[in-house]
């Protein structure tokens, strides 16, 4: 342990001979001055550079200690470390009679029971949480869509059409005045699956932005916004089928000379 000199500042290595000796006072061997040891007593030094060392807080009452590592074993009681031929031995009159035994044991497999009978429900119910905050990303992953096909299949169920955006492409786009109204424009695209599944017709943003790329308008159109019918609505993008999108959209100005589609 170590304690610090009030007055010089010096600290000292300090063992506990040295603290029983005078009851914690101690004399400096630096400045011979006399000081308490227990003020300033700690079993660690702090990170360098070390100033003054923290003075200890002194309690109202002593404090209670709590973990005994050993008690002296009164005369007659004999030795904590027996052999274990040595210790005395239960007779069997005093044991619980076995129908006592048989339902402690039954009663706390019963209660050991409905403790794993109450985890494993648990995990079932955290587990269908998990699989319904993720349904779309199982509805569209390759790997299980069959599977949940067959499921739903006989459930009698229907699942959401399976999306992949990296397969819709547009194969041609263009935009022009509008013909009939004043300051606007008619965008438009044909769109592509080229999927071997039906796709769901996605959302679809356009952006118009000047030479310098900068963004002038945008606008992000349902599939309500582009396709009237709602029988194609429901389903979708056929596989390997065109679809021929038209917009209608207010001309920002002469700026906007370059336009983007994305499906958001």
């Amino acid at each position: 342990m170590f304690a610090q000199c009030p007055e010089c500042l010096t600290i000292f290595r300090i063992t506990t001979a040295d603290l029983a000796a005078a009851r914690g006072s101690m004399r400096c061997g630096h400045c011979n001055a006399l000081f308490d040891a227990l003020a300033t007593l700690t079993a660690q030094l702090p990170p360098e550079p070390i100033g003054e060392l923290a003075r200890n807080r002194e309690h109202e009452s002593p404090p209670q200690l709590s973990h005994p590592v050993f008690r002296p074993t009164p005369p007659g009681q004999g030795s904590l470390f027996v052999d274990a031929d040595d210790r005395p031995r239960r007779s069997h009159g005093s044991m619980a009679p076995e129908f006592a035994r048989r339902t402690s044991r039954t009663h706390g497999a019963r209660r050991n029971g409905r403790w794993i009978a109450g985890s494993a429900l648990l995990a079932v119910v955290l587990a269908g949480q998990i699989a319904w905050a993720e349904r779309a990303h199982w509805i569209d992953d390759a790997r299980f869509r069959p599977w949940l096909d067959t499921v739903c299949d006989t459930l009698g169920c229907t699942l959401p059409l399976r999306r992949d955006d990296a397969l819709l492409e547009l194969a041609s786009r263009d935009i022009r005045p509008h013909p009939s109204v004043p300051g606007a424009l008619i965008v438009s695209a044909t769109l592509h699956n080229a999927a071997d599944f039906a796709q769901p017709f996605p959302p679809v943003q356009v952006t118009l932005s000047d030479f310098d790329e900068k963004r002038i308008a945008m606008r992000r159109f349902l599939p309500r916004d582009y396709l009237a019918d709602e029988a194609g609505l429901r389903k979708g993008l056929a596989p390997g089928a065109n679809a021929a999108i038209v917009f209608e959209v207010v001309d920002p100005g002469r700026n906007a000379v370059a336009f983007e589609f994305s499906f958001e």
